[in-house]
């Protein structure tokens, strides 16, 4: 009888086999039941970005899933590749190695070369997709629920603008200088000009209260006085969340550039590029860098405002533009925040991975540093990127040229978008009948022409009348002129 490591299928009783499948039968389906129920539960509250963000995951994991499957169905074809001892020698993970030769690699060692990959190794390897996959989902929940616990202070700041001292503090009747003003006194300071002050303010800023009331009072001011009339009884953390949900379908996406990143990580974590003092600090600079920008971008806005008024009329107002950002380009930070995210779940994963499978003490884990900056940099990075990063990005970033249709909720965009197909519609009816009518000069015809005409133009009436009134959809105020004041 073959020993327990060598047993086959042929070897194995079908109880065993029939109960290990009906397990992991059973466990499939519960996951899939969740994540139905999960899409049902999005669907019934109609919070369309998050079905999205849903479907991008369960993509994303199916991507996972289809790479560890093609490893399972071709490791022994990667194990037969051979290639010279000289070359499979070099880029270790630990500096000393032992390789042990199996016998499905014996044909590479008849030939004096190693196997690319020994079939051990792609097994490992399935090991850390599955790892990676975890953490990515983890990461996803974990990045959204704590954004919405950083913004629901912001809340409790919207209920602030209807109080009597708010409006006081914005009376349009009432001027004063900039420098005066909350949000001056806030960035208009000695630093704010100087060169060698600015971007460690900036930086500083970022860790200590992110987004002050009064930052959020004149971004909030700014983007509805740029968008709206002034005094719109516009719902500011409402229109925030739902930006924030459309954004998550960004940062939940695993873009090929980011696979490019991951396996670089993968080849630089070799002992030749002492990787452990430099590697798991990337996703710290990049998210130190972009909350830096962040900060920079509200100070560069009052500053603006500076510049073009000295005295100002109830309180400062900043105005939108996309060239307070990188490249005129907002969408990059949100772009870098998904970098951060995945690079730091791909770290945290590869910590996991060979932890569990080769041991804490293993030739990746050799020294007690390198443990604790792995596990520091990891779990810090991930929550200060979910609790102050990406709500400071969602606000600013509001601060752009343009403005987001989730402005709007679902159904104004789908009473719109009937209106304007029936509007096409009519256009390119009349417009043939008018061509019909040029080109008819029989008298017959003439008169069938304007009869239809006069036809279209009743059906025209009778279908404006029919048509869905934007004053009727929630967030829009026909008496002010069209512009949404609830969202």
């Amino acid at each position: 009888m073959a020993n327990d490591s060598e047993a086959t299928l042929e070897s194995t009783p079908t109880w065993a086999v029939a109960t290990v499948c009906f397990i992991l039968t059973v466990i499939s389906i519960l996951i899939e039941h969740l994540l139905h129920l999960l899409g049902k539960y999005f669907k019934r509250k109609r919070r369309k970005s998050l079905i999205e963000a849903l479907e991008k995951i369960k993509s994303e994991l199916v991507l996972l899933g289809f790479t560890s499957l093609l490893l399972t169905v071709s490791e022994k074809q990667i194990a037969n590749i051979c290639i010279p001892k000289s070359v499979g020698e070099t880029l270790l993970p630990c500096a000393s190695m032992t390789f042990d030769i199996a016998e499905e690699e014996t044909k590479c060692a008849d030939k004096g070369k190693l196997s690319l990959l020994s079939r051990n190794g792609v097994r490992e390897l399935q090991y850390f997709i599955f790892y990676l996959a975890l953490y990515h989902v983890i990461s996803c929940i974990l990045t959204f629920s704590l954004g919405m616990a950083k913004m629901r202070r912001w809340e409790k700041w919207e209920t602030e603008t209807r109080t009597l001292d708010y409006q006081f503090s914005y009376d349009p009747r009432r001027f004063q200088l900039t420098h005066q003003t909350s949000f001056g006194k806030r960035h208009l300071n000695y630093w704010s000009n100087n060169p060698v002050l600015y971007w460690p303010v900036c930086f500083v800023r970022q860790c200590y209260k992110s987004v002050s009331k009064v930052d959020y009072f004149t971004l909030r001011h700014g983007f509805i006085t740029a968008h709206f009339a002034e005094g719109s009884n516009f719902d500011f953390p409402k229109y925030i969340k739902r930006a924030l949900e459309k954004d998550f379908e960004v940062i939940v996406g695993i873009s090929w550039w980011i696979w490019i990143f991951s396996v670089l990580y993968i080849f630089f974590n070799a002992n030749a590029f002492s990787s452990h003092f430099w590697l798991p600090f990337i996703p710290l600079m990049v998210f130190l860098l972009v909350g830096t920008k962040l900060q920079s971008i509200i100070t560069d806005m009052c500053l603006d405002s500076h510049d073009k008024s000295h005295v100002v009329r109830g309180t400062l107002l900043v105005r939108p533009s996309d060239h307070f950002f990188w490249f005129g380009w907002p969408k990059l930070l949100l772009h870098l925040i998904s970098f951060i995210l995945f690079q730091n779940s791909f770290q945290l994963a590869f910590f996991t991975w060979t932890w569990i499978r080769f041991g804490i003490r293993s030739c990746f884990h050799q020294e007690t540093e390198n443990i604790i900056i792995r596990v520091a940099m990891g779990v810090s990075v991930q929550i200060l990127c979910a609790y102050v990063t990406l709500p400071l990005y969602a606000l600013v970033t509001q601060m752009g040229t343009s403005m987001s249709k989730v402005v709007f909720t679902e159904n104004v965009i789908r009473g719109i978008q009937i209106w304007r197909e029936k509007a096409k519609r009519n256009m390119t009816r009349h417009s043939n009948l008018s061509l019909d009518i040029s080109i008819d000069s029989s008298p017959s015809f003439g008169h069938m022409a304007v009869d239809t005409v006069d036809e279209n133009k009743a059906s025209e009436q009778e279908s404006e009348n029919q048509e869905p009134k934007l004053g009727s959809f929630h967030g829009f105020d026909t008496q002010n002129r069209g512009k949404p004041f609830h969202s």
